[in-house]
């Protein structure tokens, strides 16, 4: 690879990223001169303009004629990365407004901080969706975890706080070096970093590397396992979600495990999916790895759900489960009937987004109205908040599967695409696994409903918090009435060819 060049015309193209970085550095300064008796949700809200500007400059890269490859290959603008970059920026901007309806200083000592770390967190997972080279793709990674590791952390006083951030930090520093070691066997075996020319190298030396290939790859798959939170690499997530701050739960559970999905989507289809090796069986065999970890994340999530008092780490299983979900459609790889894989993906991913963030404010409604993040401290909440209840619902029903919501339908795609790839099994561990998780979510509805709280806590709400909830209550009820809207959308402006296959 010749020296990697970046000519001033590139920088256009890159004007989303840098726009989050000019923000950051911009309000690192603000805050460290602005004096302490001013406000720091000022930052808050600065941070909410520059991720509305950089949400703005991706919108005008959308539907590029061709994909856009800078930095000598390394980094491509296309509408794979651009529409998981609207989604990473819609998520960090609801997290950010949420934040600013509920983070105290009392809570998180230097205030300032945490609204301007989510933005370097993004970044990475927008740079994690636009790579195409093994060293950006790591840059992003790990610009994404050490944000995240800091932001689990800012609640310095509290115990479980600390606890959470020091096991992420050792299990993510563990996970990180298993996905470089896979790294390393593909730059072994191709000499070069580059995905494109990584496909070719194993594709005509395929009968040398096979046995290291399939290292690469369950390797690989491990060090994945662990972002997404995929059984059985899921062991950190309950204990992380319930000990950091609400929104970065929140952050954790939708930004974060979008960003390694687009990885997965990134380096799975770029080197297994066109089917050009001398045989299938390497084809078959990581794609059927994909499928068992999609079963086993839907089986262990809902199962342990069951179990579940608090909250967090209810929503934490649940969002093993979903990590299952979301999965099958990268394991029911490209075929004459399965083409629009992707678009599957995208649509369950903003419903995961919708009824996730929604509920985690509701949390965190719940949690400064009465101090409690368990089961019962939603008891009686439609006869103290009618009105947020009714959001909850919706919800929940979406997170259930229940007709007619954004989650049923992002469900029944991937569902349907199973069966037409013939994968009854997996289509049937989605079935059995939905109907289990009814029982975890209908409890919550069962507290509202059937329970009465006993200290007869009123509720309070915050206009942000408000404005989240009832925004991603409704979104989820549109796209449950119209799913076809966006799902058209999506295969309006997506090209498997030129916005995610990457082809030398």
């Amino acid at each position: 690879m010749g020296p990697i060049r970046l000519h001033l015309q590139d920088l256009t193209h890159l004007l989303p990223e840098i726009t989050l970085v000019v923000t950051a550095v911009l309000l690192t300064v603000i805050d460290l001169l602005l004096p302490k008796k001013i406000d720091r949700r000022l930052i808050g809200w600065l941070s909410l303009a520059g991720i509305a500007v950089s949400t703005g400059f991706v919108i005008m890269q959308m539907n590029p004629a061709q994909a856009v490859s800078l930095l000598s290959g390394s980094y491509r603008i296309d509408d794979f990365g651009n529409l998981l970059k609207l989604v990473f920026l819609g998520g960090t901007a609801l997290i950010t407004l949420m934040s600013l309806g509920s983070v105290e200083e009392k809570d998180i000592p230097h205030i300032g901080e945490y609204y301007y770390f989510l933005l370097p967190a993004v970044l990475g997972a927008m740079i994690m969706a636009s790579s195409s080279d093994l060293i950006t793709l790591f840059v992003g990674l790990e610009l994404l975890s050490i944000t995240s590791y800091v932001m689990v952390a800012m609640k310095k006083k509290d115990t479980k706080s600390n606890e959470a951030a020091f096991k992420y930090v050792v299990l993510g520093g563990i996970s990180s070096a298993i996905i470089l070691y896979g790294m390393s066997f593909l730059y072994g075996m191709s000499g070069s970093t580059n995905l494109a020319v990584i496909q070719q190298a194993i594709i005509s030396g395929y009968s040398d590397y096979k046995p290291l290939l399939y290292v690469a790859v369950f390797l690989l798959l491990a060090g994945f396992g662990f972002k997404i939170a995929a059984a059985p690499f899921h062991s950190w997530a309950p204990d992380v979600y319930q000990g950091a701050p609400t929104p970065i739960t929140a952050f954790l559970a939708v930004v974060s495990k979008g960003a390694a999905f687009a990885i997965l989507f990134r380096v799975f289809y770029a080197l297994f999916a066109l089917g050009q090796f001398p045989e299938d069986q390497l084809t078959e065999d990581v794609f059927l790895a994909l499928s068992v970890v999609a079963a086993a994340a839907m089986v262990v999530g809902n199962t342990a759900a069951l179990r579940q008092r608090n909250v967090k780490r209810l929503l934490a299983y649940s969002g093993v489960a979903n990590a299952g979900y979301l999965l099958v459609p990268l394991a029911v790889h490209i075929n004459l009937v399965q083409v629009d894989n992707f678009s599957k993906f995208l649509f369950y991913l903003i419903a995961y987004l919708l009824m996730n963030i929604g509920l985690f404010a509701v949390l965190i409604v719940i949690e400064k109205s009465t101090g409690d993040s368990d089961l019962k401290g939603f008891a009686g909440l439609y006869y103290r908040a009618p009105f947020t209840a009714i959001a909850t619902i919706l919800l929940i029903l979406s997170l259930s599967g229940i007709p007619v919501s954004a989650g049923f339908f992002g469900k029944l795609y991937l569902l349907i695409g199973t069966m037409q790839a013939h994968m009854y099994w997996l289509g049937g561990v989605m079935i059995i696994t939905g109907v289990l998780s009814f029982y975890y979510y209908f409890g919550l509805i069962r507290q509202m409903f059937m329970r009465v709280d006993t200290n007869d806590r009123p509720i309070r709400i915050t206009t942000p918090l408000g404005i989240v909830i009832w925004f991603c209550a409704g979104i989820s009820l549109a796209l449950g009435i119209f799913p076809g809207l966006l799902l058209r959308y999506i295969d309006s402006i997506f090209s498997l060819t030129r916005d995610l296959l990457i082809l030398s």
